[in-house]
């Protein structure tokens, strides 16, 4: 019997959706799924986007790149499909017509697909602070080295937390996969997880690996 890997995310729902949101996750969201497989090299992955500020912002900056989000929340999910579309006719807006949404866990996704990413964002990962918890951490070695598998050559992942334990633990992670990285300063638009700042820290920490 196979091993039921161990979920690296909360819980998938929360309140209850508005019958707008419902009716864009049954009729838009199908037709959002990223391809397997990218022909173009210009893709860019953010990974957990929660509300989906910092995957709009992508989208609206880069337009002629694919911009994918992965997220198993499906409120997150709901917030941006009522965010990318109009109000009226649940249209895609034309400043969003190059985002594709994967509803699910990421890892089944780059499992599934060869495409190739020249950016892989992962802002503000659950820390799963508890010790008990450590194992639901998501940037564990093997995911790691799975992201930059899925780099193109010159490719970067940017890594971004306000936990600072679990910024240390990470880098012990990248090292582990003997990658080398930087921690640059990094000026991201404000998400609202980040407005919260559970951790209580005064700015977010950024790690940069490059293929």
């Amino acid at each position: 019997m196979e091993k039921q890997e161990i979920r690296t995310f909360g819980r998938r729902h929360g309140k209850k959706l508005s019958g707008r949101q419902q009716r864009l996750i049954d009729d838009v969201l199908p037709k959002l799924r990223p391809l397997k497989n990218n022909i173009s090299e210009h893709v860019i992955l953010e990974i957990g986007f929660g509300s989906g500020e910092h995957l709009r912002n992508l989208a609206e900056n880069a337009p002629n790149k694919t911009i994918i989000g992965a997220e198993p929340f499906m409120n997150g999910v709901a917030s941006l499909l009522s965010a990318i579309t109009d109000i009226n006719t649940d249209s895609v807006l034309p400043n969003y017509q190059n985002i594709r949404i994967y509803a699910d866990d990421v890892r089944q996704f780059l499992r599934d697909t060869d495409s190739k990413f020249e950016q892989i964002w992962v802002l503000h990962p659950d820390p799963w602070p508890k010790a008990r918890h450590e194992k639901r951490r998501l940037l564990q070695t093997d995911f790691i080295q799975l992201l930059y598998n899925h780099l193109t050559p010159g490719g970067e992942i940017i890594i971004g937390t306000d936990h600072w334990e679990y910024y240390d633990w990470i880098t012990q992670e990248i090292e582990k996969a003997k990658l080398s990285y930087t921690s640059p300063d990094i000026d991201t638009i404000k998400t609202r997880y980040q407005e919260k700042n559970k951790a209580g820290t005064q700015h977010p920490k950024y790690l940069i690996i490059k293929n």
